[in-house]
C-alpha cells in the first residue's frame, strides 16, 4: 500500500484533501474541529510542576471544557522539558477516570498528551504555537499524522487561578490508527526495509523541512521499545512489514527553535536551526517526487502557517523565512541531490 503527499497549487487547503484517505466517522469529536478550546485543569498543579523532574506520579484532578466536567488524573511526562533548568512547567499526561458519554466532546478519549507552556511568560506561548504549527503542517502533508487541538488553558490549584496559557492536545496513536484503518504496532527496533518506502521518504523530507534531527523511524533508546519520537502503524498489531511512521515531539526542531532546545550531539551541529538530512538512502529514488509535491504545495503550506491563531508577526516572519531556506535547498533536482540525497544514511 502506497500513499502520497498531495501536490497542490495556490492557497488550496491541504487539510481537506489530506483527509480524503481517512474515515471521517472515525475521527474523535475532540479532533474533528480546529477551533481553539477554553479548558480548565484543577488539581495539585504546583505539586506536579515542582516535582516533575523526579516524579511522574499521577494525581486526581478535574478537566472542564465545553460545558463539561471530567474526573481525570494528571501527571508530568516527557524528558527534557521535565528538567527544571529547561522548563518550570512540564508537559502533562491526562487520563480520564471514566468513559465519557457518546455526546461528550471527550467521547472515546482515554489518555491524552498535553503540550504546555514551559514557563509562565508570554514568549513561551509563541513556542507552543510554533510546535503546534509543525504538527499542523504535517497534518496538511498527510493524514498519516497525529492531529492536534489548540487550547487556552486555565490552571487552578486549591481554588486559586495560577495562570492561563496556551497549550495543545495530541491525538493518541491508537485513535490515529483507527481513523486510518490501521493498528498501532508495538515493536522493538526493526530494519528500515519494514517501512513503506514512500512513507519513509515523505517522513524524512518533512523532518528536514522543519529542521528536526531528534527522531528515528526504526530505533529507540530502548531496543525493545521503538521508536524515538515516532509511532508506527501497520495492518495489524503484529505487522512487521508495510509499516508507516508517525512523527511527534518537534520542540527540538529549527522551526520551533525552543529556548531550551539543544543540538544533536551525535551530528556535531552548532544549532538546532542547522538542517541535517537523516533520510534513508534506500528511498532516495522516491524523494524527488515528494520534493516536487512540496514545491507545488508551498503556497498552501504557507497559508496553513498563517492560519495559526495567535502567532505574532515576528514569529510568523521567522518561520516563513526558515521554511524559505528549505525550499532553496530543494529548488530543483540538482539542489536536492547536493543538499539532501548525497548526505542520506
Amino acid at each position: 500500500m502506497k500513499r502520497f503527499l498531495f501536490g497542490l497549487a495556490g492557497t488550496l487547503a491541504l487539510a481537506s484533501v489530506a483527509s480524503a484517505q481517512e474515515a471521517p466517522d472515525k475521527v474523535t469529536p475532540l479532533f474533528a474541529q480546529d477551533t481553539p478550546l477554553d479548558l480548565t485543569l484543577s488539581g495539585p498543579i504546583n505539586k506536579i510542576a515542582r516535582g516533575a523532574e523526579r516524579s511522574t506520579d499521577a494525581y486526581p484532578a478535574t478537566l472542564e471544557t465545553a460545558g463539561e466536567s471530567h474526573a481525570i488524573t494528571l501527571a508530568a511526562r516527557g524528558i527534557s522539558r521535565r528538567r527544571r533548568e529547561n522548563c518550570r512547567f512540564p508537559p502533562l499526561r491526562i487520563r480520564l477516570s471514566e468513559k465519557p458519554a457518546e455526546t461528550s466532546l471527550m467521547h472515546k478519549q482515554g489518555s491524552l498528551k498535553l503540550v504546555s507552556h514551559c514557563r509562565d511568560q508570554g514568549s513561551y506561548d509563541q513556542t507552543v504555537l510554533r510546535e503546534y504549527a509543525a504538527y499542523r503542517l504535517y497534518n496538511a502533508v498527510t493524514p498519516e499524522s497525529l492531529k492536534v487541538r489548540l487550547a487556552r488553558i486555565t490552571y487552578n490549584d486549591d481554588g486559586k487561578v495560577l495562570t492561563t496559557r496556551l497549550g495543545f492536545l495530541i491525538e493518541d496513536a491508537d485513535d490515529a490508527a483507527r481513523r486510518l484503518g490501521l493498528k498501532e504496532v508495538d515493536t522493538g527496533n526493526f530494519r528500515s526495509s519494514a517501512l513503506i518506502p514512500q512513507d519513509a521518504a515523505r517522513y524524512g523530507l518533512f523532518q528536514y523541512m522543519i529542521g528536526n534531527t531528534d527522531w528515528d523511524m526504526t530505533m529507540g533508546p530502548d531496543p525493545k521499545d521503538c521508536c524515538h519520537n515516532s509511532k508506527v502503524l501497520g495492518a495489524s498489531k503484529e505487522a512487521r512489514s508495510d509499516l508507516t511512521p508517525l512523527p511527534y515531539d518537534f520542540d527540538n526542531s529549527g522551526l520551533v527553535d525552543a529556548p531550551y532546545a539543544v543540538p544533536n550531539a551525535v551530528l556535531k551541529i552548532r544549532s538546532v536551526t542547522q538542517r541535517v538530512y537523516r533520510g534513508y538512502c534506500s528511498v532516495n529514488a522516491l524523494v524527488p517526487a515528494e520534493a516536487q509535491r512540496l514545491r507545488d504545495a508551498r503556497p498552501a503550506l504557507l497559508a496553513e502557517l498563517r492560519s495559526i491563531p495567535g502567532l505574532e508577526p515576528k514569529t510568523l516572519q521567522d518561520m516563513e523565512k526558515y521554511l524559505g531556506g528549505f525550499f532553496d535547498d530543494i529548488a530543483d533536482d540538482q539542489a536536492l541531490e547536493k543538499n539532501l540525497l548525497s548526505k542520506c544514511r
